[in-house]
């Protein structure tokens, strides 16, 4: 069951159970400077969708990437978005 909540700011979408992630073979790399990118769930609509992980270009001046993760809300789960820092 899927919660949207909205105020004054952006609404966002709360589940009541976190999904279970797909399980796939990771690619191989494509070249030596790629860091693998862990798949996520994308918002769409009032629901989310996984995105399969993927390999990108390792992006230079210490930049690493932190993958998204599930946090918990008192009405169920939010998702945060992976991002570079």
């Amino acid at each position: 069951m899927l919660i949207a909540i909205s105020g004054c700011g952006p609404s966002r979408v709360v589940v009541r159970e976190r999904p279970v992630a797909p399980i796939y073979s990771r690619p191989g790399a494509p070249g030596p400077n790629y860091v693998w990118v862990e798949g996520e769930w994308i918002r769409h609509r009032n629901n989310y969708v996984y995105r399969r992980g993927y390999w990108a270009h390792q992006r230079y001046g210490h930049m690493y990437y932190i993958p998204g993760k599930w946090i918990s809300d008192r009405n169920g789960w939010v998702w945060s978005p992976g991002h570079w820092r």
